[in-house]
């Protein structure tokens, strides 16, 4: 996902970019953003409307209208604010975008019998269990950014019955600005670094992230599911792993505690999903060492 700021302009859907193949209608929200970019790969033979900013401004009402009319049969809502930081200094534009924006989607939805997939995250859990947060359990959000995802996952369940909540967490994806470009671009820049080693999540790439959503709103099993990559690591060990396959694993990496590096925001120190409902599905994305060798791919990497 991509930080997505409000636009004052109205929705014109005339300069809405529509993709057409074989069968099944579907919109994407975010378009523009790094899973909306898998996504729009994973079903590049449906018939997409692809929405982002300007024109395709979620917290425009106007937007209902033009999801509604397309008649889809699922609308799949990346989009958000995810700027972290960023929400603690603007808590208004964090939930503007994240409730505000989904309660638009989710009445398009509505109002045209669409089934709705909300990505939600991580961070709605405060991090404090020792083992991987199920998807039954309960969120308790630590931040500004947290709690207006959780407010979003609210409003979902609130207006529909036919929805999906997937939580993803520390996404990656070739030509997207992420902890992995960040990494890279540091290290660089500074040739050492200073990596917290004592938070804890799931690095996940965006493709196998989108390829499991093109499967799940196949299977009409609605509910919520956790979709990362298999298993788990530090800030640090992710770093680490980034500069050993980006050719600068000569590049020193302290590992620091977090109280060390501080922020706007405090993330959850161990939010840790596991994947219980997908795999009764047979739904299951490979270890994440595997995906983020595949990122530094000559093919995967073209847009780096």
């Amino acid at each position: 996902m991509r930080k997505v700021q409000s636009s004052k302009s109205k929705v014109q859907s005339s300069k809405l970019k529509t993709q057409s193949t074989k069968s099944g209608r579907i919109v994407i929200t975010g378009c523009l953003g790094q899973l909306g970019r898998a996504l729009r790969e994973a079903l590049a033979d449906r018939t997409l409307l692809l929405l982002d900013l300007p024109e395709g401004d979620i917290t425009d009402p106007a937007i209902i209208p033009v999801i509604a009319d397309f008649q889809p049969d699922v609308v799949l809502h990346p989009a958000a604010y995810t700027d972290v930081d960023g929400a603690e200094r603007e808590p208004d534009a964090a939930y503007r975008v994240n409730v505000w924006g989904t309660q638009n989607v989710a009445l398009a939805c509505q109002r045209c019998g669409a089934a709705m997939l909300y990505v939600s995250t991580n961070e709605v859990f405060d991090g404090t269990a020792e083992e991987p947060y199920r998807e039954w359990d309960r969120p308790n959000p630590i931040s500004v950014y947290a709690r207006s995802k959780a407010a979003g996952e609210r409003v979902v369940q609130a207006l529909l019955s036919r929805f999906y909540i997937v939580r993803v967490a520390w996404l990656f994806a070739p030509g997207g600005h992420n902890f992995v470009t960040k990494i890279i671009a540091a290290a660089d820049r500074h040739g050492a670094l200073r990596v917290v080693d004592d938070e804890f999540g799931n690095p996940t790439y965006a493709p196998d992230a989108a390829a499991a959503m093109a499967r799940l709103i196949e299977t009409g099993h609605y509910g919520i599911y956790h979709f990362t990559n298999a298993g788990f690591c530090s800030r640090y060990e992710f770093a680490c792993q980034i500069l050993r396959l980006a050719g600068r694993g000569h590049v020193p990496v302290t590992p620091i505690p977090s109280s060390e590096w501080p922020r706007a925001a405090t993330p959850p120190r161990r939010a840790v999903l596991a994947n219980t409902a997908g795999a009764e599905l047979g739904i299951t994305l490979r270890p994440w060492k595997d995906a983020l060798r595949e990122y530094f791919t000559p093919h995967a990497t073209r847009n780096t």
